[in-house]
């Protein structure tokens, strides 16, 4: 690894420690020229996804879009920071682990249900009010049909 301050192309690593749940590896570096010390993090590079949208567009895979979906649908509810984490991680996981390099705007909204139904039933709810766009009580009462037949 090149030196961040004098730029020789060599250094030696010292301490070597997981970070971020064990997604990356943070290294502690001395130069062999400077004897200075510098930091560096090596992780795990994942393709982009990019998400197809109900339109035709397409966008990069943003999992925080995510996250502020899901904290909406669970505002005033007994759901913490730490459970929506997981529930994003979760998803994008499955995403990532699915190795396709496009997905459906709606198979992503399908993985977000499925775990806040878990996690949630109110969120759950009002998760899919927004994102199936239910346009009258009529349809809304037959999620929440369909809900309370599943339990």
């Amino acid at each position: 690894m090149k030196c961040m301050f004098c730029g020789w192309d060599d250094s030696r690593v010292i301490d070597s420690r997981p970070t971020d749940e064990g997604l990356a590896i943070r290294r502690r570096r001395e130069c062999i020229k400077c004897g200075r010390r510098f930091t560096t993090y090596e992780k795990i590079e994942n393709p982009e996804i990019i998400v197809v949208k109900k339109d035709g567009s397409r966008e990069v895979f943003d999992a925080d879009k995510i996250r502020r979906g899901v904290i909406k649908a669970c505002e005033k509810r007994q759901v913490t920071t730490s459970q929506i984490d997981a529930l994003v991680r979760d998803v994008e996981q499955q995403l990532q682990n699915a190795l396709e390099l496009e997905v459906a705007s709606t198979k992503i909204g399908e993985l977000v249900m499925d775990r806040l139904k878990d996690l949630d039933e109110v969120a759950y709810v009002r998760f899919a009010s927004v994102y199936r766009s239910f346009c009258d009580v009529n349809t809304f009462m037959q999620e929440l049909q369909k809900l309370v037949s599943k339990s």
